[in-house]
């Protein structure tokens, strides 16, 4: 017979991974998942209506619309679940916080979340504290059309691709050890595709601002020779 210390059944991989203070969620994963893309699409809902209020409109076209739409959801994601997540780690196994049982649900795709992994906890922390109230700044930026709006976009984004990269790149080097290799929702629509947009869009974005930055610049530098030619 198992021992007390292990005798603990849970969803996570590796199957051999001890989670001694894990408690089974009571909530459905089509319940979290509604939560999930259902406050996420008020918070997309509610800035498209906002940047194309009259005013705004000539400023912002459809693709900065969207750009807007894309930190408002980051500024979310990472603010608050991300948030909840570098606040109570520690806990999360065996709490029944609708937050931490939206955390167990998701670490099915990747159980380094529901053992305070060093690296998982540590880039969370930094997106949560950073990436999320930069969101909401970059938002504001361009509804108010602030000059400093593209830098705002380049260091998010360049953070974002960062961070998803390492994510990527650690759990590579650990052999995919902590989800189940394959499986269609917990390995390639948690891990997989809930991350990788967070390589895909902020690549999108870091070169958008460099044109912009650029573009920027080099009226900057023609004006400069304009008027040392008239001096």
């Amino acid at each position: 017979m198992m021992d007390s210390a292990t005798d603990v059944l849970h969803p996570y991989w590796p199957r051999d991974l001890l989670i001694p203070t894990y408690v089974a969620n009571d909530r459905s994963m089509s319940e979290i998942l509604a939560f999930l893309f259902s406050v996420s699409g008020v918070f997309l809902l509610v800035t498209w209506l906002i940047t194309g209020q009259k005013g705004t409109t000539g400023r912002l076209g459809t693709w900065r619309r969207l750009a807007a739409c894309w930190f408002a959801v980051c500024g979310f994601i990472h603010g608050v679940i991300e948030g909840w997540f570098s606040l109570y780690y520690d806990i999360i196994p065996g709490d029944q916080s609708f937050l931490s049982q939206l955390w167990k649900e998701y670490s099915k795709g990747d159980s380094r979340y529901v053992i305070a992994d060093n690296f998982t906890v540590c880039m969370e922390t930094v997106t949560a504290w950073l990436w999320g109230p930069f969101s909401f700044w970059a938002v504001f930026a361009f509804l108010t059309n602030k000059p400093y709006r593209f830098v705002l976009q380049l260091i998010i984004s360049l953070g974002q691709l960062y961070g998803a990269v390492l994510y990527f790149y650690t759990e590579h080097r650990d052999g995919y050890a902590h989800s189940e290799l394959g499986h269609p929702i917990y390995f390639w629509f948690y891990f997989v595709f809930m991350n990788v947009l967070w390589i895909i869009i902020p690549l999108v974005l870091i070169v958008d601002a460099w044109r912009q930055l650029s573009a920027a610049q080099t009226h900057t530098d023609n004006t400069k020779s304009h008027k040392s030619k008239r001096n």
